[in-house]
């Protein structure tokens, strides 16, 4: 006879909470197979689990999450879909995004990333934050020039970022903070920056367009793909790194065996991806009764499926917590798994390729130079602010 899901003892999205959520998640998983929340959610946090509701999507369907509002400023589509209608719209993006596609766009990414490392060369020896001076000042930088987007109105991107990730947890105290910024500015520049009028026409975005003249979505779905890019490609890849680089300065055995063998840069970043994941959970719906171990998730049940638990899950992951460039990462969920796996991986691997690979060639080691400040926000998850020391080579 199934047991009932045992409800979890405290909220696991206030700011004490996001504050600490490696800790909180690791205790989520770890409680019980299947947890339910003081609001009916239920959180599946082992590696186990998640990887098989990930992959069965008819099971966990994408369609209805917890929290969603229909009228939020992220794009309803791609991630609120399941096949076949994802799979039609994933192509465009694959297609956008595909190595073949990015090929021009690599000489913008290195030539960005020794300009900028350079620039960093006047800042050795001091302390530099490694997310707002660093990753995410990258990121904001050359994403939005090898999309295609206008320069005016750049600086809404982080505005952007917090409602995105809001609106992906439940309502509260961190969500209101998220939308304190100016919504209405920050809402109209998304619109008239993603128009196609508006982008250069050697840029990614036009790629997204020209799909829809070929019939594969309409256009309002193009201009939606391309801001689901400019939010996705952003916010996960900048934490991604900024992680590389706090890992770096924790185990400085690990990024001295990459600084000798540049080759395992790669998996170095997909192991940054797995030791901290830039997102808690992913939002599903049960379309059946599902059986974790001994309990049934009722059909009709909102769950999350957490990722980044199930990255450090003892289960599965041999000392989860070390940071090991050297590790097979091939499970890891960081990149999602299944029909909803990322499908800007190979553009967020590019950036990384570029920026990373030049930070590992120029910079001969990091010293953390201050506290480490969480972003706080509900399920994204990381650094906000990561003062480290850079040392050149």
């Amino acid at each position: 006879m199934a047991k009932d899901i045992p409800e979890f003892g405290y909220d696991i999205f206030t700011p004490d909470a996001v504050r600490n959520a490696r800790a909180v998640d690791d205790e989520v998983r770890e409680f019980a197979p299947a947890v339910r929340l003081h609001d009916g959610v239920v959180m599946i946090a082992r590696h186990e689990h998640v990887t098989s509701g990930l992959l069965d999507w008819k099971s966990f369907s994408s369609a209805s999450r917890p929290w969603h509002d229909p009228n939020s400023p992220r794009p309803e589509i791609l991630l609120t879909d399941d096949p076949p209608r994802h799979t039609q719209v994933r192509k465009v993006v694959q297609d956008a995004l595909s190595p073949r596609a990015l090929e021009g766009a690599k000489a913008t990414f290195q030539k960005s990333a020794e300009e900028f490392v350079e620039r960093l060369r006047t800042r050795e020896g001091e302390p530099v934050d490694a997310v707002g001076e660093i990753t995410q000042a990258w990121i904001f930088e050359v994403l939005p020039e090898v999309l295609g987007l206008p320069r005016e109105g750049r600086h809404h991107m982080h505005g952007f970022s917090q409602m995105v990730w809001a609106t992906m947890g439940p309502p509260g105290e961190l969500f209101d903070e998220a939308m304190s910024h100016d919504y209405s500015a920050v809402i109209e520049w998304l619109g008239t920056a993603c128009d196609r009028d508006a982008l250069s026409p050697d840029g990614i975005g036009q790629s997204i367009f020209a799909a829809a003249d070929n019939g594969q979505v309409t256009m309002d779905e193009a201009k939606l793909l391309l801001q689901t890019i400019l939010s996705a490609g952003a916010d996960t890849t900048y934490l991604t790194m900024a992680n590389a680089i706090r890992a770096w300065a924790m185990f400085p055995d690990q990024y001295a065996k990459l600084r000798a063998n540049p080759k395992l840069l790669r998996n170095a970043f997909d192991e940054s991806l797995r030791w901290d994941s830039p997102s808690r959970m992913a939002g599903r719906i049960a379309t059946r009764d599902v059986e974790i171990d001994d309990y049934v998730v009722p059909a009709g049940t909102r769950c999350g499926l957490m990722f980044a638990a199930a990255n450090r899950d003892p289960r599965f992951w041999s000392d989860p917590e070390a940071y090991d460039i050297e590790r097979d990462t091939k499970h890891s969920l960081g990149w999602g798994y299944g029909v909803h796996g990322c499908v800007g991986r190979m553009l967020a691997q590019t950036e990384a390729q570029a920026f990373l690979g030049t930070i590992v060639r120029e910079v001969e080691s990091f010293e953390l130079a201050g506290e480490y400040e969480p972003w706080m926000t509900t399920v994204g998850h990381g650094p906000i602010k990561l003062p480290v020391k850079l040392n050149f080579a």
